[in-house]
């Protein structure tokens, strides 16, 4: 009976384990994909990558002061 019960949780306890890992890969599929297109479009633009304009860069049309 007690072979029964171990085995039972054991099952049970994988089952959930198996399940827990499929759900949080489904989860981060659709941002890992959209990661994946983003560095392919980025890499392959026809300008080459191009530098992001974040907080402190210059933009090319301001020139210098």
């Amino acid at each position: 009976m007690t072979a029964a019960v171990s085995a039972a949780v054991l099952t049970w306890s994988t089952i959930m384990i198996v399940l827990g890992h499929a759900t949080a890969a489904a989860v981060l599929v659709p941002s890992l994909g959209l990661l994946v297109q983003q560095i392919v479009q980025a890499l392959t633009a026809p300008d080459g990558p191009s530098r992001s304009a974040g907080p402190g860069s210059t933009d090319d049309r301001e020139g210098t002061r």
